[in-house]
């Protein structure tokens, strides 16, 4: 018998059932955990979050530390950004007053516009002879990671969905919508230093709105 399935216990239609429960259980952990993580359990909707807001900060702590705001860069003008033509609201107030499927699908949409930019931007740098080895591998790792953080937000999507506490509107509207922001050459154009400073402002805007998100679905947690 195989270790941590049901035994088979009174009729075989009861034992049948216990077996197809444990089969969808078993089902669903693997849709809530990412490959390779052997010691996930399946995961509540604040355990998600906690995840994906802790890997967002993750990302903002590797792009300070490799990718720092340059003295030079302080009081210049206001960059723009390829993402600037997506509305996103002015302030935590407003933020806090946004629909939750529609925080949910900004969300989903910032991540998604800078899936292709930033693909660009990892083979343009290569060719860059004053950036050592380890920030060409960090600029890499962190685009992996904005990867990793879209697939994780889906997941918390799809959670909440299947729990009622979203609709299902959201479904494919994200990736459509921001595809031609993804491909726009105006991300490509950039400099190196506007690059990172608008990736920074729209990865500080994503951690922020994951846990304005989290607090308006639980706000159990006085935040």
């Amino acid at each position: 018998r195989a270790r941590g399935r049901p035994q088979e216990r009174g009729s075989p239609a009861g034992a049948a059932a216990l077996w197809l429960l444990w089969l969808v259980s078993r089902a669903a952990a693997r849709a809530a955990c990412p490959p390779g993580d052997t010691g996930c359990r399946l995961l509540s909707v604040s355990d998600l979050f906690d995840r994906v807001i802790r890997h967002s900060g993750r990302i903002h702590a590797e792009l300070e530390k490799h990718f720092p705001p340059r003295g030079n860069e302080l009081g210049r003008p206001a960059r723009k950004c390829h993402t600037s033509r997506m509305a996103t609201p002015k302030g935590k107030e407003l933020a806090q007053n946004l629909p939750r499927e529609e925080l949910t699908h900004l969300i989903l949409k910032l991540l998604q516009a800078w899936k292709e930019p930033l693909s660009h931007f990892n083979q343009h740098i290569e060719h860059h002879q004053e950036l050592s080895d380890d920030s060409l591998s960090k600029a890499k790792q962190i685009s992996n990671m904005v990867h990793e953080l879209k697939t994780g937000v889906e997941k918390v999507t799809e959670k909440m969905q299947s729990m009622g506490i979203i609709s299902n509107s959201l479904n494919g509207m994200a990736s459509s919508e921001a595809a031609g922001l993804s491909i726009s050459n105006e991300a490509n154009l950039m400099s190196d230093s506007d690059f990172i400073h608008c990736f920074r402002r729209d990865s500080n805007k994503v951690q922020s709105y994951l846990k304005i998100l989290k607090c308006r679905i639980m706000p159990e947690n006085s935040c």
